[in-house]
């Protein structure tokens, strides 16, 4: 079984732009089912495509399944299948021997930055870098489905 233990926080944005960072890649990911339970999704990312699907969550953690697909047949899923969807461009930043990935999200999502980091366990420690702020990991509004379906443009912060 495959588990993902994974932090989430949002990044402050006046700090991310002024980072140094890596070229991101372009993420187009949509959802072929609602709910969470499983949760499906197809992801077009850069040169690369994958079929996920991720449990219920519990705490920071839940059952994840990804495999690789073509290109060419994820992009006509996301045309044909897809209820809801999400783009983004992804970075990977390395902090304190943690790979840390920020999301800048794009379309009806747009200013909303977020950085994810993956543990081996729940109680894991890490060094933060500046850039992070708020923790959101247990903010449900703030999972890609979700974002999916209800666009942070639309939310009264």
């Amino acid at each position: 079984m495959a588990l993902e233990i994974e932090r989430k926080f949002l990044v402050d944005k006046k700090k991310w732009q002024a980072t140094a960072k890596p070229d991101g890649i372009l993420y187009r990911q949509g959802y072929l089912t609602n709910g969470n339970n499983p949760a499906i999704r197809v992801r077009v990312a850069g040169s690369k495509a994958y079929i996920t699907l991720k449990g219920r969550t519990e705490s920071i953690s839940r059952k994840e399944f990804e495999y690789e697909i073509p290109v060419a047949e994820a992009a006509e899923m996301l045309d044909n299948f897809a209820l809801s969807e999400v783009e983004k461009v992804r970075y990977w930043v390395y902090y304190e021997n943690k790979l840390w990935e920020i999301d800048e999200f794009k379309g009806a999502n747009s200013g909303l930055i977020l950085a994810e980091i993956e543990l081996q366990n729940e109680s894991e420690k890490f060094a933060k870098p500046d850039w992070i702020e708020k923790e959101v990991s247990n903010d449900a509004r703030y999972y890609n489905s979700n974002l999916s379906v209800s666009p942070y443009t639309t939310w009264n912060v």
